[in-house]
């Protein structure tokens, strides 16, 4: 026997009082679910729609987290491992690494503008006109802010400059199924198909400086006489474990989503306090997925919402606003106690001052910002634009 009062009947407040005993949705003998917070129980709805979450070490690719949906009594679908959904906007940082190998720099600037391409040019048979989220153009940007601000008219630029072809091949280094991510420019957008566990693999590769770690539950099996019979490898061995993205690939890509955290999309995540978290978040066309992918050096985590059957989340429920929450909720429990690590810079990475508009060098004299390149793509007087 419970005693529910005041808020926790909020949910059920109208159809209580309404004077028509027909419109009494709650009547003695209904079944009603309840949940007790702060000591106190409150009536409750069974969603519709449907989330998971699922987290990993980096560093040995142990699954620390795997939440597969709402309620497992209600829905045996794994929508971890099983749910091939549109990744979105989190699919922008495997272009954008890859753009990172053909010379585009943090730096670049990239014009963020109306776009408009023919059937012949997309390949679907359909004009295509990509647009904005917020249907907002900055003109021309760095490629650092075009991320943060998850520009999408500056993403499919920067595929179109390195070519659909070679990032649908680069893509692969990180795990994914070419035939999921068809080589036109829409990729840059993420309109494939990726499972959570794809995507906590792929953001792996960045968390840990650039190493595919295959994804594990088990670490270990033993007899009923506590013999070993099979154990999984989980040390971090360089030479056991690809290296499949330069290390400074990974580094730089970090500080690109760390940018996401602090000035863009996901600043809220900055509630949790830590300068070492990165991420990206994901919203697919008409809100139909939200996703948030973040991690830092000792946990990467992907959370993904949406409806079996795909329609929409409603207005306004991106990434940021529906999967980002649940997220930060669960990183509060899961890096407690976790001190803050920082990533190191590798050999070869330099730092320069450059023009905030440009993305040219600056002298000492200049106003500026700090950047990081490739040693052998430093910035050059020369802007370096994508139009």
């Amino acid at each position: 026997m419970v005693d529910i009062k005041n808020d926790g009947l909020a949910l059920i407040q109208k159809t209580l009082i309404d004077k028509d005993p027909k419109n009494r949705k709650v009547k003695p003998g209904s079944i009603i679910r309840v949940i007790q917070k702060n000591k106190q129980w409150e009536v409750v709805q069974l969603p519709k729609v449907e989330a998971s979450l699922v987290s990993m070490d980096p560093q040995t690719g142990a699954i620390t987290a795997l939440v597969g949906g709402f309620d497992f009594n209600r829905n045996k679908y794994n929508h971890v491992t099983q749910a091939k959904r549109q990744p979105g906007s989190t699919f922008k940082p495997f272009i954008y690494s890859a753009a990172l190998e053909k010379g585009i720099t943090p730096a670049t600037i990239v014009n963020d503008a109306p776009l408009h391409f023919s059937a012949a040019e997309t390949g679907s048979g359909l004009d295509w006109d990509p647009q904005n989220y917020d249907n907002d153009f900055d003109g021309h940007i760095r490629l650092r802010n075009g991320l943060a601000k998850s520009k999408n008219l500056v993403a499919v630029r920067v595929l179109k400059a390195i070519g659909a072809p070679y990032a649908q091949d680069y893509a692969t280094r990180f795990g994914f199924d070419p035939a999921n991510h068809p080589a036109y420019l829409s990729m840059a957008l993420g309109v494939g198909s990726a499972t959570l566990m794809e995507m906590v693999t792929a953001y792996g590769v960045f968390a840990n400086g650039g190493y595919l770690k295959k994804p594990y539950l088990i670490e270990k099996m033993v007899d009923s006489h506590g013999q070993v019979i099979d154990q999984t490898n989980t040390m971090f061995q360089n030479e056991e474990t690809p290296r499949v993205i330069d290390a400074r690939n990974a580094f730089i890509m970090t500080t690109l989503l760390q940018d996401v955290v602090n000035r863009g999309t996901a600043v809220k995540a900055k509630a949790l306090g830590r300068s070492d978290i990165a991420g990206k978040t994901g919203t697919t066309n008409n809100q139909v997925d939200a996703w948030f992918a973040g991690y830092t050096p000792s946990q990467v985590a992907i959370t993904w919402i949406g409806f079996d059957q795909p329609k929409s989340l409603g207005k306004d429920e991106t990434g940021s606003q529906a999967a980002l929450p649940i997220w930060i909720k669960y990183m509060q429990t899961a890096l407690k106690d976790t001190p803050i690590q920082n990533y190191e810079m590798p050999d070869n990475v330099i730092i320069r001052k450059i023009k905030s508009d440009t993305g040219s060098p600056a002298n000492e004299n200049e106003e500026g910002v700090n950047e990081y390149f490739y040693s052998e793509f430093p910035p050059h007087n020369e802007i370096h634009l994508l139009n």
